[in-house]
C-alpha cells in the first residue's frame, strides 16, 4: 500500500464482486494476499472473504479455525490515500473433518474466539481481542515486528463524537431522524456531539473506540436490510467493542446475538460507545411506538 502510487495498483480493477461494487486493485491484491498466507498455516479449515462469493477451503482436517475477513474495508478511501483497513474474525469449526462447510462460517458473533482488525494509516496499527479485553499494537517498521503500546483498552461509556453519512439522511426512518438531530444539538438545547466522518468503516470505529464516540450506518429506503455485511465487518467489530467497554446493535438486537444465514448478510450498524448506543435503541422504539 505504501508504494501503491508507484506501481500501478491503485484504481479499478475493471471487475464487480460478489456484493455488486466495483473492485479495486488494491481489493484484489488484499484478498489474495490474506488467502495465500492463512491458506499455508494448517491451522485453517476454511476462509471466507468479503470478496469471494462461496466459502474458501483450507488447510483440510488440520485446520480448527474458521477465519472471516475483510481484506480491504473502505475500497473508496484508496485512491485518495485515507486510512482503510483490515478487519478479520475467527471462529472454531464445527464441522468434525475434510475443509470445512458453509455451516462453519454461519456462526452468531457471540462464538467467536478471536477479532480484530488492521489499520493502515499515519502507522499500522493492529487491534484484536480474544475475549480477555482489548489490545493495540504498532507495527516497529524497523524491526518488523508488532510492538505493543496499550493493553486492555477501554473507550468512554459516552463520546463526544459521532459518524455517520449525513447525505442519507432524507433516506432514514424518522428514529434515525430524530436521533441525528440530538447528536447534533437541535433537540439538546444546543448540547451536541461533534461530527466525525471519514467514510471507512475502520478507520472511523478506530477513532471512535480511542476518542469516545458512535458510528451509525441505518437501513434506509434504498437498503432496507442494512449495507455493511455482518460476518465481515460488523460482528468482528461488535466483538472488539463489547469487549473495550461498548457495545453493538443493530437498532434493536445486539449484533453478536444475531444468528446469521447467509454468507454475505448485511445489517444496519449502531456501534461504540455503550450509553449512546442505548439512547440510539430507547429513541427508535420510543419513535416506533407514537408513530402505532
Amino acid at each position: 500500500m505504501r508504494r501503491a502510487g508507484l506501481v500501478d495498483v491503485l484504481g479499478a480493477a475493471g471487475q464487480i464482486n460478489v456484493q455488486g461494487e466495483q473492485q479495486q486493485k488494491l481489493d484484489v491484491l488484499a484478498n489474495e494476499a490474506m488467502k495465500q498466507a492463512l491458506g499455508r498455516t494448517g491451522r485453517v479449515s476454511t476462509m471466507a472473504s468479503e470478496e469471494e462469493e462461496d466459502p474458501i477451503p483450507g488447510s483440510g482436517d488440520g485446520g480448527k479455525y474458521v477465519i472471516l475477513f475483510d481484506p480491504l474495508d473502505g475500497s473508496s478511501n484508496i485512491d485518495v490515500n485515507a486510512s482503510i483497513g483490515t478487519i478479520f474474525s475467527i471462529h472454531r469449526r464445527c464441522s468434525s473433518t475434510g475443509t470445512g462447510v458453509l455451516e462453519d462460517c454461519l456462526q452468531a458473533g457471540r462464538k467467536q474466539v478471536a477479532a480484530g482488525y488492521v489499520i493502515y494509516g499515519s502507522s499500522t496499527v493492529m487491534v484484536y481481542s480474544a475475549g480477555r479485553g482489548v489490545h493495540c499494537f504498532t507495527l516497529d517498521p524497523t524491526i518488523g515486528e508488532f510492538r505493543l503500546i496499550n493493553s486492555n483498552v477501554t473507550t468512554p461509556p459516552t463520546g463526544q463524537y459521532y459518524s455517520i453519512n449525513e447525505s442519507n439522511y432524507t433516506r432514514w426512518s424518522p428514529g434515525y431522524q430524530k436521533i441525528v438531530r440530538s447528536f447534533k444539538g437541535v433537540e439538546n438545547d444546543g448540547i451536541g456531539k461533534n461530527a466525525r466522518y471519514i467514510g471507512s468503516l475502520v478507520a472511523d470505529f478506530h477513532r471512535n473506540l480511542i476518542a469516545g464516540g458512535i458510528f451509525l450506518y441505518p437501513a434506509d429506503t434504498k437498503s432496507p436490510r442494512g449495507k455493511l455485511r455482518l460476518l465481515y465487518e460488523a460482528s468482528p467489530l461488535a466483538f472488539v467493542a463489547e469487549q473495550a467497554g461498548g457495545a453493538a446493535s443493530d437498532g434493536k438486537t445486539p449484533i453478536l446475538d444475531i444468528e446469521p444465514t447467509k454468507l454475505h448478510q448485511r445489517t444496519p450498524l449502531v456501534i461504540g460507545a455503550r450509553d449512546d448506543v442505548a439512547f440510539v435503541e430507547r429513541t427508535l422504539r420510543e419513535v416506533d411506538t407514537a408513530s402505532q
